[in-house]
């Protein structure tokens, strides 16, 4: 079961890979500043996680608008999101769980993902948080249908709030 709302978020640094080269990306950079929308997903380049990105970015001014940090995490390698992002016009940051530290932190890791057609471990579950300026969670929503995209409307009223 993902972290619930009043949990301190945990402080986790990962890769991201932009033109500049690998860069550490903390998950609570923002703390004291603003707040963050934390998104996993499950993989880069497949069909609902560049949907929901795309979405993201898409809408961007509106996040940064209520001075929100946000930032997208999968499994795969700062390469490849690089790539990804690239491809997609992912216009912010992805940072690379390569090791599962954060999806095993937050309670986000899938070990059986789409059985009997894929069936992987170690992926992330479709969530979505909302983390204060103080560091504690201020919503949270995981889903174990990887099709379902996460409530935009309701990320956006917790950043409001």
């Amino acid at each position: 079961m993902a972290l619930k709302i009043g949990t301190q978020a945990p402080s986790l640094t990962l890769k991201s890979k932009t033109a500049a080269g690998l860069e550490d990306v903390s998950l609570t950079r923002n703390t004291g500043k603003g707040k963050t929308v934390l998104l996993f997903v499950p993989f880069a380049f497949t069909g609902v996680c560049t949907e929901e990105l795309c979405s993201i970015s898409n809408s961007i001014q509106a996040y940064n608008s209520l001075h929100a940090d946000v930032i997208a995490v999968s499994v795969d390698s700062p390469f490849a999101q690089e790539a990804w992002a690239q491809k997609a016009g992912i216009s912010f940051t992805l940072a690379s769980d390569f090791n599962l530290e954060a999806i095993t932190a937050y309670d986000v890791r899938e070990d059986n993902f789409l059985p009997g057609v894929l069936g992987y471990k170690g992926v992330a579950k479709r969530s979505a948080f909302v983390i204060g300026k103080d560091g504690v969670i201020q919503f949270a929503w995981s889903s174990d249908d990887p099709s379902k995209m996460p409530p935009f409307a309701e990320i956006q009223a917790a950043l409001k709030a």
